[in-house]
This record gives structure tokens, sequence and C-alpha cells, in this order.
């Protein structure tokens, strides 16, 4: 069996990996130089490979480490991912949420219980508010925000700006007033609610297109800086410019998949002639999928690598930063690159474009947030160093807009020989990385059934 990918991300190589495990011959596009889609390594002049952008990763991330640990085999998962425990700190110790080596739920709540830097009466409600979403089955009501929700359960506002919107906005890239409250539910459910490693954070020790992208691309035949044109789908084939394939993977972002889904004049005109009423089921599941794909938003994400003039470390692999926008301290997030004694990475959600502001400032009113804040933490052995390189990448469209009733596509599209996958599918997920490999290895299943049943009918 003839198959394609198209777009080499995380998606897009979980679903060829799927595919060619099964016995197809598959083929991948990508329009980029490198896999890895919006999770790649970046090679850099002076600092070497760093990453296009800091992602940190769960012990709920199942999927991903299996398929990791499926590309290299004998290898303990450990040489590739720093493991720790749940652990949410600030730059300057003045707050603190560890999660103890206890059975899950009680690893969470004894966290909660004994957060550093909050009144016992926020980690009360904190903790009320955690078992009573448990014992709702972590549902959240119809179009409700991730605000109203802390609002129903009556969360303060320091517990709110300490805790919750660093979650919330790490998670989902959205702000607590226009966010998907279940969709934070779910992330909240799985990572904290599950077994007691799925809280565990985990961090990538290698760049993200050697973390796997990789090893899955060498596994594969790979067409780099093929940016598809086309794709029409036939009773008995699909057409990718041209080229005939028995079936195809769509895996790419929502914009792109119009673009080679669908003519809009094509669509345009069949809305015009046919009223919903006249319309075929056909017609307006193709409408629909338009439609939906027409619909998406996007968020940026801002990430800054700074190289030291000496060895540094951060107290903690992970903390958290206080913002003042007042005074350019913008980044909500430093981690230490792991490896890389002089190099740290700061992080900067629902961005705005800092690419157009003056580079020498912005380094340096982060430099200070960073150095200003460690420097009240206890455990701070020196202050941070001068920066001596840096860079500044921003993802324009680095998730989509995760705001509640945002009606996202299933796996299966309106043809039988065509499936779809991305974190932007319905996978219950806001737009994180396992997210995109649950949808590619989905997308593989689904196309795969479909065409054992449109052989069948043959």
């Amino acid at each position: 069996m003839k198959l394609a990918v198209i777009g080499a991300g995380w998606a897009g190589l979980a679903a060829a990996l799927s595919l060619q495990d099964r016995g197809a011959h598959v083929t991948v596009f990508e329009a980029a130089p490198l896999p890895g889609g919006r999770a790649r390594g970046v090679d850099d002049i002076h600092m070497g490979n760093i990453d296009n952008g800091q992602h940190l990763m769960l012990g709920a991330y199942t999927e991903t480490i299996k398929l990791i640990e499926s590309l290299h085999p004998g290898q303990n998962i450990d040489q590739r991912l720093v493991r720790e425990p749940l652990h949410l700190e600030s730059a300057d110790g003045t707050f603190r949420l560890h999660a103890p080596r206890l059975p899950a739920p009680f690893n969470t709540l004894v966290a909660l219980l004994f957060t550093k830097g909050l009144p016992t009466s926020d980690r009360v409600l904190a903790l009320r508010m955690m078992v009573s979403c448990r014992l709702g089955g972590w549902q959240a009501r119809p179009g409700e925000t991730a605000a109203r929700l802390l609002s129903r359960y009556q969360q303060s506002t320091l517990l709110s700006r300490k805790l919750w919107s660093p979650l919330c906005l790490a998670a989902l890239n959205t702000p607590l007033d226009s966010s998907c409250a279940q969709l934070f539910l779910n992330v909240l459910r799985d990572s904290l609610d599950a077994h007691r490693e799925a809280s565990d954070l985990l961090i990538p020790r290698l760049d993200l297109t050697e973390l796997w992208p990789a090893a899955a691309s060498r596994a594969l035949t790979m067409r780099y800086r093929h940016l598809v044109r086309k794709v029409q789908a036939k009773p008995t084939h699909v057409e990718i410019d041209g080229e005939v394939f028995d079936g195809c993977v769509v895996a790419t972002p929502p914009y792109a998949a119009a673009r080679i889904l669908f003519d809009q004049a094509e669509v345009t005109a069949s809305v015009m002639r046919a009223s919903a009423d006249m319309r075929t089921p056909e017609q307006e599941s193709e409408i629909s999928l338009f439609r939906m794909l027409g619909a998406f938003n996007y968020r940026a994400i801002a990430t800054l690598t700074l190289e030291l003039e000496s060895d540094w470390r951060l107290p903690r692999s992970m903390m958290m930063l206080d913002e003042n926008h007042s005074r350019g301290h913008v980044g909500q997030w430093v981690f230490n690159r792991i490896g890389h004694n002089k190099q740290i990475t700061v992080v900067i959600s629902d961005s705005s474009d800092f690419l157009k502001q003056d580079r020498a400032r912005f380094v340096s009113d982060i430099a200070s947030q960073v150095r200003e804040q460690t420097a009240r933490h206890p455990q701070c052995k020196a202050p941070m160093p001068d920066v001596r390189y840096q860079r500044l990448i921003v993802e324009k469209r680095a998730t989509f807009d995760a705001t509640p009733d945002l009606a996202r596509p299933a796996n299966r599209s309106p043809w039988p020989r065509i499936t779809l996958a991305g974190d932007w599918t319905d996978t219950g997920y806001p737009a994180v990385l396992e997210g995109a490999v649950r949808s590619g290895r989905s997308a593989a299943a689904v196309l795969l059934r479909q065409l054992g049943s449109s052989s069948a009918r043959e």
C-alpha cells in the first residue's frame, strides 16, 4: 500500500511511523529542510544546537515516551530526558510547590496543602477545588472559561496569580479570562490525578530534533523542501501534486490544510448554489470542515536563549518569573539548558511580536529580570553573569487560541482516503506535544481502517 503523509512535525512523523509499522510504503512531504515542525532544533552560529522553543513534557505523555523508546531500543529514556518530580518554584524562592513521592492523588494533595508562599486559606481553597473537580469527573460547564471556573471555586487573586494563571498559560498559551476551562481541567486531570509519575517534569537533554524526529526521519522516505500545492481525493486514489497514492494523512497546520485540500472559489460556489436544506451530506461535511479550518486563531510563544560569560546554574532546572511589564520584565519561565552550563532559556507565552522591539534593550531587561529575582533566592550561589550571546525566536502561530466551544475537526475527513492529524484536531488537549503524537497515531489507524473498508467494497 502506497501512502503519504504531508508534514513532518510530531503529528506527521508519528502517523508515518504507525503506517510503516503496519507494512505501508510511506512518503513524507515536508516544506522545510528538516523534521520537527514547531518543535525542532536550530543551529546557532554562536551557541550551537538550540531549540526553536523550550518545550516541557510531563510523565503523562505516555504515547510520546513510547515513541521515543521504540526508536531507541535498549536505551534508557533517562539518557534523553531529565525526569524530576513536580516542582514549581519562583526564581526568588518566595513560592514553592513540590509533589512528594507518594501515590496519586496524595502527592498532589500534599503538594497543595504545603505550598510555600500562599496563606493557609488559599491552600485550603486550592485543595478544595481539586477535590471537587475530581468528584465532579473533571467536567467544566459548557462554554466556561478558566477564569470563571476559578471564580466558581472562589480562588483568590493571589492564588490565581501565583499558581493557576502560570499553569494555564503554560499549558494552553491562552490567558485565564479567555481560555477553555474544559481543556485546562483535562490537563490537570491527566497530570495531577493520574498515576504518580504522570505529574513528573520531563526536560529534554538533546535538542528537539535529535530527541526523536531525526531518528524517525532516518527510518522513513522523506521529501524535504516540497511544499505540497494540491491534494485531490478520487474514488480509487489520492493525487498529491499529480502523484498517485492510495491514501494520505494531512498533518499540516489548519491554514495549510485548508489551502491544499480546498479550492476556496469552489467551496464558495457550492455554498452559493445550494441552500443548507438542499446540500448533499458530502457537501455539508466538506463545508463544515472548511469553516472549522478557517475558524482557528493563533497565539505566539517567544523563547530567548542566552549564553553567559561564565558557567552559572539556576537553583532548579525550571523556575517561575514574576512579570513587570513596565520594566520590560516579561519572562514567565526560565530554564537551565541541560548539558550547557553557560546557557539558559527564558519563555514568554502568549507573546507579542518582540522581534520588532529594540533587541539590545529587550535582552537587557530580560537579563535584569532573571538576575534580580534569582539574586533573592537563598540557594543562588552567585549573581548571573553578563550575557555573551543571545537568540530570540518567536513562533507567531505556535498554538491555536484555546477558547471555549472551539470546534476542532476529528481525524476522519469527508474523504475516505484522507485523514487529518495535528495538535489542533479534537484530541481533548490543548496544543501540546502529546496531543500531536496521539493525533498522528489515531489518524494513521483511522486511515488504515477506511482503506481496508474501501478495499473490501472494491
